[in-house]
């Protein structure tokens, strides 16, 4: 491994706090993972040396795991990683059509990155809101009901150092290297800002409320009306 001393010792530090949540060390590998990830801004090969050595893991066993997972990036990234969902829902919505201006803007393709290293953009099997379709995530942060100009704005806005917020969400948008570390296990007391929940996610709540609606208890008597376990609808 080439990290300096003192990088090694830190990271040597914050791989001994994760490694005491788990009973058995190897458990750490994915937070470990993240938190090479934050040190190099992908997962490097000293990275997959340290992870290696620490968690008594051969380096094609970590090497297995950091290639499955898409969070994790085997060449420098961006400081932004720009995610455009493109799954069925948000494509129909205009997911390709982001993608696509996103790219022209940014003069990259598909899991590229900008010769600056500001940004790397890619495409994204379903962000888990398609209540907010079509949806970008910027280091995995929402940001919701896009069009093409809007992407290319927050793009434009994070270029020139400008203050961005995402729908959902802490106060700003924080580095790759930040959010692995965040991912590795250490908060940045940054997880108590901004909504977490949108109101389309919300809206089935505020109906139940609305009209008194309420999970049964347990064991209780099925409603007037209902059918029966077993009989046919």
């Amino acid at each position: 491994m080439t990290y300096g001393p003192e990088t090694l010792e830190a990271l040597q530090r914050d791989a001994a706090e994760v490694i005491a949540r788990y009973p058995t060390p190897r458990s750490a590998l994915l937070p470990l993972l993240h938190l090479v990830q934050s040190v190099d801004g992908y997962v490097s090969p000293d990275g997959i040396e340290f992870c290696a050595q620490t968690l008594d893991l051969t380096l094609a066993e970590v090497s297995a795991v950091a290639t499955f997972y898409s969070q994790f990036k085997r060449k420098p990234n961006g400081q932004y990683t720009l995610g455009v969902c493109i799954t069925s829902l948000c494509a129909i919505m205009g997911g390709d059509a982001i993608f696509d201006k996103l790219s022209e803007y940014l003069g990259v393709g598909n899991d590229e990155t900008t010769a600056d290293g500001m940004f790397t953009l890619e495409k994204i099997e379903c962000n888990a809101a398609c209540d907010f379709a079509p949806v970008m995530m910027v280091n995995w942060e929402f940001f919701d009901y896009q069009t093409p100009a809007s992407a290319v704005q927050v793009a434009e806005d994070l270029r020139l150092g400008r203050p961005v917020a995402p729908t959902r969400g802490p106060d700003r948008v924080h580095s790759f290297r930040e959010v692995s570390r965040v991912l590795a296990g250490f908060l940045d007391g940054h997880e108590d800002e901004g909504p977490s929940a949108g109101d389309a996610s919300l809206r089935g709540r505020k109906l139940a409320e609305a009209n008194g609606w309420a999970v049964p208890a347990p064991g209780a008597a099925a409603p007037a009306g209902a059918a029966a376990e077993g009989e046919s609808k």
